[in-house]
């Protein structure tokens, strides 16, 4: 429309291959051909396969040109990224299927993460973007998924196992329902530099940013003052203010979850819960963070039953057999003490020992 600049997204459905345009909302079935390789049969007969590649979240321009190109010669084009930053090349001339995965295979792209496997992780920007990152992003990612790309490229586990990092507790990620979330954790509160605050920050404006009420005035300084024991170290006071950083070498780590899952397959949706407090930052391969990880990862693969995620793994055996079996020490930190803990906390006798 001539004039008109605000268009807003366009729309998905001029990008849809043809055949799932013609067969939209009529699929009947898909099948896991092989790892990585789906079949999707529509109502009508129509088919198309969907052929997963390990992915990144950050890729560069060359990296894109290049899945076009693939994209465009087996594929008439179409392609799609996954939420969990994978790539899918869409397959409708079945004479293309093997020849692209042989492609794929010569450029050194890895396929798989479908059915019962850990598929690409999820993560935020961590140190690359971010400004309040408690630990990195891309790097724990990448040190992780090497120790674990066997079960990438295999269906070799119990259950699909969803792995999320987020870099701070404000969590951009998907670590509040993942069946193992990484999440970076800051220890320590935001060190105030009151001789630059007033003149860089708008005082009001910073004091209302905190969502504990740990911010006051500090009358003496024309700055703030910071209640340590009120705050939570979110950082949304650095995000108002850059005189309050927050990010400490010694302080900041990073934390495990374990427990969480969206499907509603079987058991309800979970949030994921505390199994290691602090593991330190040790860039750049982050060694305990990956033992700890994979220990997670190998337990379970040997005691939990088909179909049964990580969750519903604990539910059955008990939290005492999970520290147990990791190895992971059981603190005061994984116990809640937020105003509203009764409704988490375990309210009966019943153990497991």
């Amino acid at each position: 429309m001539a004039g008109k600049t605000d268009i807003g997204p366009p729309d998905f459905r001029n990008f849809l291959p043809p055949v799932i345009k013609n067969n939209y909302g009529k699929w009947k079935y898909h099948e896991i051909v092989r790892p990585g390789v789906l079949l999707h049969v529509a109502e009508s007969g129509d088919k198309i396969w969907s052929v997963r590649v390990g992915g990144a979240r950050l890729v560069c321009t060359d990296r894109i040109r290049e899945y076009a190109e693939i994209a465009d010669k087996f594929c008439d084009g179409h392609l799609r990224f996954t939420s969990r930053h994978n790539v899918e090349f869409l397959v409708v001339d079945e004479s293309q299927l093997e020849p692209l995965i042989k492609d794929l295979g010569e450029r050194g792209y890895p396929i798989g993460g479908t059915g019962a496997s850990i598929t690409s992780i999820v993560h935020t920007q961590g140190w690359v973007h971010c400004h309040t990152p408690a630990t990195d992003a891309s790097g724990v990612v990448k040190s992780v998924m090497d120790a674990l790309f066997e079960h990438f490229v295999n269906m070799d586990l119990p259950a699909q196992v969803r792995i999320a990092l987020a870099c701070c507790l404000n969590m951009c990620g998907a670590v509040h329902c993942s069946d193992i979330a990484i999440l970076g954790i800051h220890r320590l509160p935001p060190v105030v530099k009151n001789d630059k605050l007033p003149k860089v920050c708008e005082v009001p404006s910073t004091i209302s940013s905190c969502p504990t009420l740990a911010i006051k005035p500090d009358p003496k300084t024309k700055g703030v003052q910071v209640n340590d024991e009120r705050c939570m170290y979110c950082g949304n006071c650095y995000t108002m203010c850059p005189a309050m950083p927050l990010m400490d070498p010694e302080g900041d780590g990073i934390s495990l979850w374990v427990g969480g899952k969206v499907s509603n397959a079987r058991s309800g949706p979970a949030f994921s819960k505390l199994a290691v407090p602090y593991l330190p930052n040790t860039p750049p391969r982050w060694p305990e963070v990956v033992e700890a990880v994979k220990k997670i990862v190998d337990v379970y693969a040997e005691g939990a039953n088909k179909h049964e995620r990580i969750g519903e793994w604990i539910d059955r055996i008990g939290w005492e057999k999970f520290f147990e079996r990791t190895g992971f020490e059981f603190t005061d930190k994984h116990i809640d003490d937020f105003t509203l803990a009764q409704l988490t906390l375990r309210n009966t006798t019943q153990f497991k020992w």
